[in-house]
């Protein structure tokens, strides 16, 4: 039975309106994902003006750093430390 203290959604209001996420740990993967490509994608039309090469070189470093944090996010949302109940032999 899986545990469903993990995919409880979050819950933001905006007056009347709500947005709930689910599966938080894949939802950051994505959004993670989609800034990756931003980075690469921006980068490269830079890369088209040579006076814009320092700031395409950074956004391309910026984007592989995002690639580090892609398996972060993977590994972190497959541990999770949990405080054990206590129990009466520990007294």
């Amino acid at each position: 039975m899986p545990d469903t203290r993990l995919d409880n959604p979050l819950t933001l209001h905006f007056g009347r309106e709500e947005l709930v996420i689910r599966r938080r740990y894949e939802t950051l993967s994505i959004a993670n994902d989609f800034l990756i490509a931003i980075w690469f994608l921006a980068g490269s039309i830079l890369f088209l003006y040579p006076s814009m090469e320092r700031v395409a070189a950074w956004l391309f470093i910026v984007g592989s750093f995002q690639f580090l944090i892609r398996p972060t996010i993977r590994l972190v949302s497959h541990l999770h430390l949990q405080r054990m109940p206590s129990s009466h032999w520990e007294s």
